[in-house]
C-alpha cells in the first residue's frame, strides 16, 4: 500500500510493450531495491524484477498495459515513483493500492496559480466528489470541484516540483486511482438495494 506522496521520480529509458517490458532510470532510489521489491510507477503497482545503481526494471502485464497510461508513453518520459509504506510510517496523502481504475484526459494545466483539470471516464465519476481523494499518476490530490465529468485540483508549488504534473499538457493522460473507501462503501450501499 501506497500513501500517494511523491519524493522520488525517474525517467524511462527503455519501454518495450510486446515483450512487457520496463527500465527506470533513478539513481536516488534504484540502488535501494531488490527484485521482488514492489515500487509504483505514476501509480500503478510493479515488482521490480532487475536492478543496476542507477536503473530498476518492471514487467508488465497486458492488463497493466490495457488499463494504464504505459502503452502512451516513451523513453525520456519523467515518472512519478513511491516505495510502498511501512507499518511505522505515518500515513501522509490518502490510502492508495496502486490499482489504476482509469485513465484520465488533462483538460487544463495551469502551473500558476496551479491549476489541474482531468476529464474522467464515465463509469469513475460516481466516486468522485468535491473536497474527496483521487490518485492522479500516483500523488494524491483533493478534488477542488468537480463538474460533470470533469474534477478541478489545486496545486501547491512543491507538488508540481515533485511530480511529472509540470510536464502535462492538454490532451496528456493520467492514470487515475479512486479512493479505496469511496468504492467500498459505494460498493456496499449498492450490494444491499
Amino acid at each position: 500500500m501506497f500513501c500517494g506522496i511523491i519524493r522520488h521520480q525517474g525517467v524511462i529509458v527503455y519501454l518495450d510493450l510486446s515483450r512487457g517490458r520496463l527500465r527506470v532510470f533513478s539513481p536516488q532510489l534504484a540502488w535501494r531495491l531488490r527484485p521482488g521489491d514492489s515500487i509504483a510507477v505514476d501509480g500503478v503497482c510493479l515488482t521490480v524484477t532487475r536492478r543496476t545503481r542507477q536503473t530498476f526494471s518492471v514487467d508488465l502485464s497486458p492488463e497493466t498495459i490495457r488499463r494504464t497510461t504505459f502503452r502512451w508513453l516513451r523513453p525520456g518520459r519523467p515518472v512519478n515513483l513511491e516505495l510502498p509504506m511501512r507499518l511505522s510510517d505515518r500515513i501522509h496523502g490518502h490510502p492508495v493500492l496502486g490499482h489504476v481504475d482509469g485513465v484520465g484526459i488533462v483538460r487544463v494545466t495551469r502551473p500558476v496559480p496551479g491549476i489541474l483539470t482531468i476529464r474522467a471516464p464515465a463509469r469513475l465519476c460516481r466516486y468522485i466528489a468535491e473536497k474527496g481523494s483521487i490518485a492522479v499518476n500516483g500523488v494524491s490530490l483533493t478534488i477542488a470541484s468537480r463538474y460533470g465529468k470533469d474534477a478541478t485540483f489545486a496545486l501547491i508549488p512543491e507538488t508540481l516540483r515533485r511530480t511529472n504534473f509540470r510536464v502535462l499538457k492538454p490532451g496528456a493522460r493520467v492514470n487515475l486511482e479512486v479512493d479505496v473507501l469511496a468504492r467500498y462503501t459505494l460498493g456496499a450501499r449498492t450490494t444491499r438495494k
